[in-house]
């Protein structure tokens, strides 16, 4: 089944290795991007993919109206869509007793990690409303299942986000909308590049998340799973 997906967060990292998967397997691709010229001459360049398979959109998860007009540029351009991917998402080490330099960090975790993945859902809602079997898939974290360590402000977020997750599927579930929260530990992208227990080779890769996103768009309605969690380390 050939789907016309929404991908945020397709620039680098996780969102970057699922666009490219997705484009693989025949479905068609709208990427909303911070800087849609960062994939002038790759693979998701429509110049080389073709326009009628990808599609650039600016996207800012922190802008308000980015949401609505991204979506509206997608109606235009592939006349409906059925798939919606959150891959955009922040990081930063917020403790409990951040200091006052660090109050714009959980509030910009607040916009980019909950608010954003809430706004867009919420512009594609009626489109995705109109498919038998619509999908969401969000990248969540392990980190919106447990705490671990001090990352106060990013683990709120995330919890957040699982709690929209949990939301979404009671709200579309008689529409045929089926949602997945993606929880995964430490994933060799950017975001983890200071971390030094681990080597990099041993996290989780993005190809492999990849991979688990386009299985869960060939699985029929009644085999969804709302979540997958996978860790590369072992936890108690």
């Amino acid at each position: 089944m050939m789907r016309t997906i929404l991908i945020s967060g397709a620039s680098r990292g996780i969102g970057r290795a699922i666009a490219e998967r997705m484009l693989a397997d025949g479905h068609r691709l709208s990427l909303g991007l911070r800087d849609p010229k960062c994939l002038i001459g790759s693979s998701l360049d429509p110049a080389i993919a073709g326009s009628e398979q990808v599609f650039l959109h600016p996207y800012e998860a922190q802008d308000v109206n980015a949401a609505e007009s991204w979506v509206s540029a997608s109606l235009a351009h592939f006349s409906g869509f059925d798939s919606l991917i959150h891959c955009a998402g922040i990081f930063h080490r917020t403790p409990i007793r951040f200091n006052d330099n660090q109050q714009h960090e959980i509030d910009q975790l607040w916009q980019v990690n909950v608010m954003g993945p809430w706004m867009l859902s919420r512009a594609a809602w009626s489109q995705l409303e109109c498919h038998a079997e619509a999908r969401i898939i969000v990248l969540v974290s392990m980190s919106g299942k447990r705490s671990k360590g001090r990352l106060a402000g990013y683990t709120v977020s995330k919890f957040a986000l699982m709690g929209l997750c949990q939301t979404m599927r009671n709200e579309g579930w008689e529409q045929g909308i089926r949602v997945t929260a993606i929880c995964p530990g430490w994933v060799n992208t950017d975001m983890a590049a200071r971390v030094k227990s681990l080597p990099k080779e041993a996290m989780t890769q993005p190809d492999d998340i990849a991979s688990l996103s386009s299985n869960l768009l060939q699985l029929p309605n009644s085999c969804v799973p709302f979540e997958l969690s996978m860790n590369c380390t072992h936890e108690i």
